[in-house]
């Protein structure tokens, strides 16, 4: 059973007994303030000021007050993550004005770590594309993973229904890690790490309507790939999708789609426009950028 110790002050103990409330046993141990049982983890505060959290969801549970406290979370948590076997998660596509947005979910057990990390894999951001297609086939024949594709032209619907472009991203990442913990079923990974993007609790906020949510052993770090390997394996598998997919979809278009967002990509939606009509963007960009409006003023010129 995992355990895990934080300091906590006057108030911060006042806040996390009001917090706990519905939750407090009428147990006491010698020294303690309130005993609280949650799913996972059950809290136990002692006059001390030290309040210790055990169950499989302990370090979940005191990462939350940890940050409230200004307690350094990464000192306490990524060197153990970083040695677990463990799936991580990113996605790609979200600056990108063509193309859609793609979420890979890798897992590296512990006894794969040197030789994932002597590939050469890292953050996609780090790796020019001709890099990425020659490491990820021979790194998806290696890893278990699973990647979830959302096409432009649902992108779009999403986006035009209000949905915010980070509740879009919850939804894929639980997608993606929801396929790969059965893809690994019997087998549980230590740790499921995502890239953050962000915080933890508004994450799954995010999923609360959702069924079949991912939840034990999720943690969020930003700069993810720098803490395990798997998240740097993940990046690299999405963005090799994400190339494939912008390949499939030039063709389809009948001219090559530039990434990015710059003044590139202005010109080309133009000249799209004008072989095609506005409506072909539907198909293969993301509508709401400022690229749409710049492309049409653009096409009519």
């Amino acid at each position: 059973m995992a355990n895990h110790v934080i300091t906590a002050t006057a108030a911060m103990l006042e806040k996390m007994r009001n917090h706990y409330a519905s939750d407090i046993t009428g147990h006491l141990p010698a020294g303690a303030l309130f005993v609280a049982k949650r799913s996972g983890c059950t809290i136990t505060a002692y006059r001390s000021g030290k309040v210790l959290f055990q169950g499989k969801e302990a370090e979940q549970e005191a990462a939350k007050w940890m940050k409230q406290s200004g307690q350094k979370e990464t000192a306490a948590f990524q060197p153990r993550l970083a040695a677990a076997s463990a799936v991580g998660s990113d996605e790609v596509g979200t600056g990108d004005y063509f193309g859609p947005v793609v979420v890979a979910a890798a897992y590296v057990a512990k006894d794969q770590m040197d030789v994932i990390t002597a590939t050469g894999v890292k953050d996609s951001k780090l790796l020019t594309d001709e890099a990425i297609r020659r490491l990820a086939p021979s790194l998806m024949s290696m890893i278990p993973h699973q990647t979830v594709i959302l096409s432009n032209p649902m992108y779009n619907d999403w986006q035009r229904s209000g949905m915010p472009q980070t509740k879009i991203k919850a939804l894929l990442h639980n997608e993606a890690i929801r396929k790969l913990v059965e893809q690994l079923s019997p087998l549980e990974p230590e740790a499921i790490i995502i890239d953050q993007f962000i915080e933890r609790d508004l994450y799954f906020r995010y999923l609360e309507s959702e069924t079949n949510v991912v939840r034990d052993r999720v943690y969020c770090y930003p700069k993810a790939e720098t803490i395990h390997i798997a998240v740097a394996a993940a990046s690299t598998i999405a963005r090799y999708v994400f190339l494939q997919e912008i390949e499939r979809l030039s063709k389809q278009v009948g001219m090559t789609l530039p990434k990015g967002a710059g003044a590139q990509v202005d010109q080309a939606a133009a000249k799209l426009i004008q072989m095609h009509g506005p409506a072909i963007l539907e198909t293969c960009a993301k509508l709401h950028f400022a690229n749409t409006e710049k492309a049409v003023r653009i096409a009519k010129q």
